[in-house]
């Protein structure tokens, strides 16, 4: 693996990051009423900073493989909605467009992934993490919609 393909992928996966930085949560996201299995405030900078490394890892194995340019799109693709989800739900309380954001976030995780696995098991694998915890974000985006109808 180029580690320097590496550190690219990671310094975008590093921008989109810095969403969450700036849109933390708030008073108003912990007056939502949310499930019980919302993951404490600890969870998310640690899962998401594995995964991020995940991200950048599969990125730089698929990248330089050849016909990867459908696979890096999907990639592009994903992390840009990745940096979306934070400021929609966070920074503009948009729990309805967060929903969507976060729903074509699960389809083009789950387009990298399977991208990603026709050229490289590994890299698909890495990804694997990323689709399951984007399945429990869009599931606790979904469940804080519908117990906060007049806020969505």
């Amino acid at each position: 693996m180029d580690i320097y393909l590496f550190l690219t992928y990671l310094a975008a996966c590093g921008a989109a990051a810095t969403t969450g930085a700036l849109f933390m949560p708030d008073q108003w996201y912990r007056d939502l009423d949310k499930p019980r299995w919302t993951p404490p405030d600890w969870v998310f900078p640690v899962t998401w900073t594995v995964l991020y490394l995940c991200m950048a890892t599969a990125a730089a194995r698929v990248a330089p493989l050849p016909g990867a340019a459908q696979a890096m799109g999907f990639w592009a693709l994903q992390i840009t909605f990745n940096a979306l989800w934070t400021p929609v739900f966070f920074g503009l309380r948009r729990i309805r467009q967060g929903m969507i954001v976060v729903s074509g976030l699960w389809l083009l995780v789950a387009a990298t992934l399977i991208a990603f696995a026709r050229l490289d098991w590994i890299a698909g694998l890495l990804f694997a993490p990323y689709l399951v915890w984007v399945t429990i974000a869009a599931a606790l985006n979904l469940s804080v919609l519908r117990r906060n109808p007049g806020l969505a």
